[in-house]
């Protein structure tokens, strides 16, 4: 009887042991941690190889469920330096190792504990995928509302051909009512002849009316001309679609994407240039699909989508396979900014000479929305300005010269000491773009 109550307590002893253990070797696998800080952790650290969708597999593999497949301890040694985890011969480091090309994952060091148990808690608890908004809810307006532009249009049309309709058959009653009128056809005859109108008769009578309104027609037909030829290759307003649809509102807007990135030699070149599709793969490798919350009018996040595909398409790119299929499509750009070859325009000049004047001037953030309006309201891009010769000569006339750009400071040095003794008194002297050459036919005619 002792010893069976000895096997007992034994027993209990065990049991109370081994729950200890599985307990406290639970806890040590808990992963705790601030999901939303390791949201913003994952995508400055790990976004370069692993796809913010969790489920999908980019260069790295798909890290959905991994917390439950690993270990907390394996993926802190993993995560911190995996290539001492390797070298220790851990058979799922080498595994993995070997599985992805034997690709070396980067090292994080960088990282604390707390900021390791952050990322894997938004792995484990990602936030839940957010409520698609349609495109009435996106962008305040409804495809049926009469008030929109396109219904506006349908509705005056109806209206007019209802006024046309209306007019027709006011003029069947009025000959109705003639007829109806007259007691005999002579009669109805001899009606219509009293409302004739004898035109000759008319011309004659009113004839100096008649040459003064010839005379103004032929004014204003000459105005027409006038205008129809200082207008030819004005193009504001023009808006061509693209072949890949791109919305600068997206990119520059929502997204905050610097001018320059895309448009890098506008800063130091003539023209401001189209970036090649290697700029747009440089986001698009990893950003393969739309999952933004502006969405256009008429339009889902399927077709923007489709549009990124577009760009895979062109160089040949398999975001499947992750590789190059050496089959190259360039896109055909239409080309929206244009001046004509008998004019010089210098980017470069004007963003960095004139940028702070510039911005001054007309009362911009970024120095391009002077020329380019404000673009990163555009989803098409069109041209702003009239770009005209007198809009350009107006400018210079406005804007005054920076002198404190090292450039002007040497190159305009004797000029200023020569206003200032001009100008007595007046220290700083008001010196615009004009004043230093700037309408010169010459500066842009050569």
């Amino acid at each position: 009887m002792k010893d069976s109550r000895k096997e007992i307590h034994l027993l209990i002893a065990l049991g109370v042991f081994f729950s200890i253990a599985f307990q406290t070797l639970r806890a040590q696998n808990k992963i705790k941690g601030n999901a939303e800080n390791g949201a913003s952790l994952y995508k400055t650290n790990c976004t370069a190889c692993h796809a913010t969708d969790l489920t999908k597999k980019l260069i790295g593999p798909a890290l959905s469920r991994v917390t439950e497949k690993r270990s907390r301890d394996w993926l802190h040694k993993w995560i911190k330096n995996n290539k001492a985890l390797r070298e220790s011969g851990d058979k799922d480091a080498l595994a993995i190792y070997e599985e992805y090309g034997k690709v070396e994952m980067n090292l994080f060091p960088q990282l604390s504990e707390t900021d390791i148990d952050d990322i894997l808690s938004f792995i484990k608890n990602p936030p839940g995928p957010k409520e698609e908004k349609t495109p009435s809810e996106t962008n305040g307006k409804n495809l049926q509302d009469p008030s929109s532009g396109t219904y506006t249009k349908l509705i005056l049309i109806g209206f007019a051909v209802l006024s046309v309709i209306l007019l027709l058959i006011l003029i069947r009653i009025y000959t109705l009512i003639r007829v109806l009128n007259a007691k005999t056809f002579d009669e109805y005859k001899a009606s219509k002849k009293k409302i004739s109108i004898n035109i000759p008769e008319i011309l004659e009578k009113y004839r100096t009316l008649g040459y003064s309104l010839i005379g103004a027609l032929f004014l204003l037909s000459l105005f027409g001309l006038w205008d129809f030829l200082m207008n030819i290759d004005v193009n504001k307003g023009y808006q061509p679609n693209q072949p890949i649809y791109f919305s600068h509102k997206i990119h520059a807007g929502i997204n905050k994407i610097d001018c320059q990135y895309c448009h890098s030699s506008a800063k130091y070149g003539k023209v401001s240039g189209i970036p090649s599709a290697n700029v747009c793969m440089n986001c698009h490798l990893i950003i393969n699909e739309y999952k933004g919350d502006y969405i256009e009018e008429g339009k889902d996040k399927a077709f923007y989508t489709s549009e990124i595909q577009k760009i895979y398409k062109s160089i040949g790119w398999d975001p499947n396979t992750r590789t190059y299929s050496g089959k190259n499509e360039p896109i055909r750009w239409t080309r929206i900014h244009n001046m004509p070859d008998f004019v010089y325009f210098n980017h470069s000049q004007h963003v960095i000479l004139g940028e702070d004047a510039i911005k001054k001037s007309k009362n911009v953030d970024v120095v391009c929305k002077a020329c380019h309006g404000e673009v990163q309201e555009m989803d098409k891009i069109k041209i702003a300005n009239d770009f005209t010769m007198g809009w350009c000569v107006s400018c210079h006339r406005t804007i005054e010269v920076d002198m404190n750009n090292k450039y002007y400071t040497e190159y305009f040095n004797e000029l200023h000491e020569k206003l200032k003794k001009q100008h007595g008194s007046k220290a700083n002297p008001k010196i615009t773009v004009d004043a230093v050459g700037g309408i010169e036919c010459a500066k842009c005619h050569y």
